[in-house]
């Protein structure tokens, strides 16, 4: 049902320009990553190469976002099938040794949201060198120069990543030192644009082209990056990450313990491919990841929002605003009943995609805001009941977050952590490019934060903390089991038309990304807006949902909006009984987007404004 209501139309002004080209475009959430994925396609790679050069910029450049240790999904398609589009699964999965029963021995009730009983198998790095090794044209050697030049060298450190540090000064001094001598040399936090080194992760790097060299030129490329993830998987890298985990660090629970990560554990996960979950919405098709991921949430979103008219869709007016936050919420809730790495999850999500389903959902939009978790019902799956741990207070930003003193309550972009503790909110990164040939990718890489846990010497990062989304509890397709994936936040997005891929587009954001995506989907869908208009556009999200970091909260009717949005659509929130929180004028999102014209060859890009750190660039 389409209808003829016409969107609010945009600003008369963007921050910046829709670029435009025909050669190739990056957009990423580092001007650094960014100009260094482009540097790639200007030598002649692909977007592949390119991204996964980006990819390891991110590492070095946003370490408080992403790091070696963690995760990463990506969405991608081929030139030469450029209607198939693939999942590149780069999230591992739960230690054989990360059981229900030794963490509650542990005195747990949550999985920490830092320290080792929070890591899952490191997946990011194995799943760039698998992208590389399948459909990269470059040297292992030449991807990740920019990289170590990076980290061996210096660049000039972001305000954020300062800010971090300094939260972090009690817990680097008193019990994870060195994490303090990397990041407080001297024992002190960097000051922004300082030149900031990591040799050890330069070195790291290093290793892992070494042993390809080793495996000998005649070998071919292939096989020396089948050198490098031998080296990663089985070698030095997995050996440190055993070592280092069972050394009893601090946890976000305020008690020391170590972790039960194994070199045999890395050993055990490859990354790897698999058809990308889709939907459709007016002519076009979304393409995401399984139920192990947020991913399909997205596409639940749309299925309902297809079949109301256009005067409910538009994010800038007080009814749909409305309309958008309610569908959310039901979204979400069958997230947290139905979503993660089992058969149970693959067998819901074919009834919670159907056109009847969504159709009896819709009916529960009402004129009112509804403040309790709704999950839907589905014949032969119980639902999942998450244990609620109310925010009142409304969190960071309404996020659901605990809030840290003198930490940021406007930007849920932002990671903020408990000194103290570790206990944290964060965010990721993102990239999306595309080439001159049709190859497109999205992908969200995160995890490994530099406050998620003690850095590990040798190797110059830390484990990530993605076990913080599973349950100790029995019953959920998300309950911590050994060897099953993590549900996952990261959700990259690619867009068909006939076949043909035409948009990547994400956002960093946690439970957010998926809800900023869809605002930017139904504008350029829907409303005709520019990349870059949509991006600029006010955002909205709602927090009335199973927050999925640690310490798990959530706020009934919780809904987070930019000031932009207007006073008037604000008030009429209110009224309907929305627990709004405002976020300032520009603070929520940090999307990304490139496009392809199949027809013309015509590409785009456009990128976050907002923090001032995102950038696109293209020809």
């Amino acid at each position: 049902m389409t209808g003829s209501s016409a969107f609010t139309p945009p600003a008369p002004f963007t921050t910046r320009p829709t670029l435009h080209g025909t050669f190739g475009m990056s957009a990423t959430t580092h001007w650094l990553a960014t100009g260094t994925a482009q540097s790639v396609l200007e030598r002649g790679g692909n977007a592949f190469d390119a991204a996964a050069a980006a990819a390891f910029v991110l590492h070095v450049v946003e370490p408080h976002l992403n790091g070696p240790g963690g995760d990463m999904t990506g969405v991608f398609v081929t030139a030469e099938q450029p209607g198939e589009p693939t999942v590149l699964v780069g999230q591992g999965p739960a230690p054989a040794g990360a059981t229900i029963e030794h963490y509650r021995s542990e005195g747990l009730d949550l999985v920490p949201g830092s320290g080792a009983l929070a890591a899952a198998v490191p997946g990011a790095v194995d799943a760039w060198l698998v992208l590389l090794r399948d459909h990269g044209t470059w040297e292992l050697a030449d991807v990740l120069e920019p990289a170590i030049g990076y980290a061996r060298d210096g660049h000039p450190v972001l305000e954020r990543v300062c800010a971090q540090i300094e939260s972090l000064r009690e817990l680097f001094t008193e019990h994870w030192t060195t994490s303090g001598e990397l990041w407080m040399p001297g024992g002190r936090a960097p000051q922004p644009g300082e030149l900031i080194r990591n040799e050890a992760y330069a070195r790291t790097l290093e290793r892992l082209v070494e042993a390809g060299d080793v495996s000998g030129q005649d070998a071919g490329r292939t096989a020396r990056i089948e050198a490098a993830r031998n080296a990663w998987r089985e070698g030095f890298v997995a050996e440190a990450i055993e070592r280092a985990a069972r050394e009893p660090h601090r946890h976000s629970d305020g008690k020391d313990h170590t972790g039960v990560i194994t070199a045999a554990d890395l050993a055990a996960f490859e990354a790897d491919y698999e058809p990308a979950t889709t939907a459709t919405f007016r002519g076009h098709t979304i393409a995401k990841t399984g139920a192990w991921g947020q991913g399909p949430v997205l596409l639940q979103m749309l299925t309902m929002l297809d079949g109301l008219d256009n005067a409910r869709l538009d994010p800038s007016t007080a009814l749909g605003a409305h309309t958008i936050l309610e569908v959310e919420k039901l979204a979400m809730a069958d997230r947290d009943a139905y979503y993660g790495d089992d058969e149970r999850a693959a067998a819901a999500l074919r009834t919670l995609l159907s056109e009847e389903y969504a159709a009896e959902r819709r009916t529960l939009i009402g004129d009112d805001a509804s403040s309790v978790l709704r999950p839907g019902a589905i014949d032969g799956i119980p639902a999942f009941a998450p244990p609620l741990r109310s925010d009142h207070a409304g969190g960071a930003a309404g996020t659901g977050e605990p809030t840290v003193p003198g930490a940021s309550q406007t930007d849920p972009s932002d990671p903020v952590t408990d000194p103290a503790t570790g206990a944290r909110r964060g965010d990721t990164c993102h990239l999306d490019i595309v080439d001159r040939w049709g190859n497109m990718i999205s992908a969200t890489p995160s995890g490994g934060w530099l406050q998620s846990n003690p850095t590990i010497p040798e190797l110059g990062f830390c484990l990530g903390t993605r076990l913080q989304m599973t349950w100790l509890e029995e019953g959920a397709a998300s309950t911590l089991t050994p060897g099953r994936r993590p549900r996952t936040t990261l959700t990259p997005t690619l867009v068909l038309r006939d076949d043909q891929a035409v948009t990547a587009l994400g956002s960093p954001g946690g439970d957010q990304q998926d809800q900023w995506q869809l605002l930017y989907l139904l504008r350029t869908i829907v409303g005709g807006y520019s990349p870059q208009e949509a991006i600029d556009a006010p955002a909205l999200h709602t927090t009335s949902l199973v927050n999925s970091f640690w310490p798990r909260q959530w706020t009934p009717a919780g809904a987070v909006v930019e000031d932009r949005l207007g006073g008037e659509v604000i008030a009429e929130l209110e009224a309907r009984g929305h627990q709004v929180v405002r976020a300032g004028e520009w603070s929520l999102g940090r999307l990304s987007a490139v496009t392809r014209d199949p027809a013309t060859g015509l590409l785009q890009a456009a990128a976050n404004p907002r923090g001032a750190q995102g950038y696109a660039a293209g020809r």
